[in-house]
């Protein structure tokens, strides 16, 4: 049996968040268009495309480890998603959907900058500089992003749901 070291933790983890960035990829598309808010419609389809560079720096990483790139299932990430559909199924066609699209978007963000900031903790650890810049560029978009949606939220998708 391998030893359980914090190198085998952190590809554990890698694998995990790869994992997750690709259902998210899948879940951006159905979340933009279900957004009344051109602007938030905007930002899931820039999000998109963020997370597609996303998934190919966790490649490069794997690459520096000389480790397939391959997906753990998530059932964290599954279990938020799963709320995501759930909220754009209840509340569809409601005043109150985008706001409840930006809270479900919100609840992903915060996974994955927890995610993010505790593999670049372990990178470092590790001595993985080149991972360390890799997940830094990740989890600053993550940052920018959670940003973003509390602004939309704060500047008009709420007080229009109210």
């Amino acid at each position: 049996m391998p030893e359980k070291d914090l190198s085998a933790l952190f590809l554990d983890t890698l694998k995990d968040i790869y994992y997750a960035e690709k259902q998210i990829l899948k879940a951006l598309p159905r979340m933009a268009k279900a957004a009344g808010s051109e602007q938030l419609r905007t930002a899931f389809e820039k999000h998109h495309d963020e997370t597609e560079g996303q998934i190919d720096r966790l490649e490069q990483i794997f690459d520096l480890m000389g480790k397939p790139a391959r997906g753990k299932k998530c059932d964290a990430i599954e279990g938020i998603l799963d709320e995501g559909k759930e909220i754009m199924e209840e509340y569809a066609d409601t005043p109150a959907l985008d706001p409840g699209l930006v809270s479900a978007a919100q609840a992903v963000e915060h996974y994955e900058i927890a995610r993010y900031g505790t593999l670049k903790a372990w990178a470092t650890k590790l001595s993985m500089k080149d991972a360390v810049k890799l997940i830094d560029q990740t989890l600053a978009e993550e940052k920018k992003t959670d940003e973003a949606l509390t602004k939309l939220a704060i500047g008009a998708i709420n007080a229009e749901a109210a």
